[in-house]
């Protein structure tokens, strides 16, 4: 007659640390490949608001190349060396200037050392730099004025802007020359609609001056102030993904704007 095996005697709580090992031990290795990409390379982004229209929609994800200014110790966003300081034109990725830091201390918040989004703490921005360090900043009407040059817009149509409520906003679209730098931006073209007159101001050294290209509907640096080098997370480069939440399509996204997947941004 056959003995009877012996009861278990594993614990439950020991059966659940060994999963959780097990686990750590499968999946650890891919997720911290994945972390080392998105601290050190690559990272993507979703748009939420218009404040870049038309270069960046509402609903696209664009890719932002990490490492285009300077290297940083892995998930976090301290500099191995120098940061680079962006070209004038760049549309950059970065932590909005306090978010990261306490309220009431000032004092730097966990998010302002790791490079991982810390809810409710950390918000990340993007926004085109228009101002480089020593640069002065004018706007007048809605025309940029660098170092004392105008910079030169060409009008080329009305563009019905659509924001991130469904609600429309008529709007003029132009073509800017920023210092060589060609790109498209929005002005209203409800009069009491727009941002005040800023400046002239300098932008000082270890910052840059940054802006929306939806003029009249973008909080910038003519609300909120410089960016420091160090909370540029990176440069935008194309869309991969795109989605109308305000056109019927698919569930919990809606119309797909394959149209846009690849568009460089620029």
């Amino acid at each position: 007659m056959a003995e009877p095996e012996p009861p278990d005697d594993t614990s439950g709580m020991q059966r659940i640390t060994d999963w959780l090992w097990d686990l750590a031990r499968t999946w650890g290795p891919a997720i911290l490949v994945v972390l080392l990409i998105r601290s050190l390379l690559f990272e993507p982004f979703r748009i939420p608001s218009g404040s870049m229209v038309p270069t960046l929609a509402i609903g696209d994800h664009i890719l932002v190349t990490k490492y285009t200014y300077g290297l940083r110790w892995p998930l976090t966003r301290i500099p191995i060396g120098d940061i680079a300081v962006p070209e004038r034109g760049d549309v950059i990725v970065f932590v909005f200037p306090g978010s990261d830091r306490d309220k009431t201390t000032g004092e730097p918040e966990i998010g302002h050392w790791l490079d991982v989004p810390v809810p409710g703490i950390t918000i990340d921005y993007v926004k085109r730099v228009v101002g480089l360090p020593g640069d002065t900043i004018e706007v007048r009407d809605n025309v940029l004025v660098l170092n004392g040059e105008v910079q030169p817009q060409t009008t080329t149509g009305d563009y019905e802007f659509v924001d991130d409520r469904c609600d429309p906003h008529p709007t003029r679209q132009h073509e800017e020359d920023l210092g060589g730098i060609e790109h498209a931006m929005l002005t209203t073209t409800r009069y009491g609609s727009r941002m005040p007159d800023f400046g002239p101001i300098t932008v000082p050294e270890g910052h840059v001056f940054a802006m929306g290209d939806n003029r009249d509907h973008s909080a910038d640096s003519r609300v909120w102030g410089f960016v420091p080098l160090r909370n540029i997370k990176g440069k935008a480069r194309f869309v991969w993904l795109s989605y109308d939440q305000c056109k019927p399509g698919l569930p919990m996204l809606g119309e797909i704007r394959g149209a846009r997947f690849g568009e460089p941004v620029r």
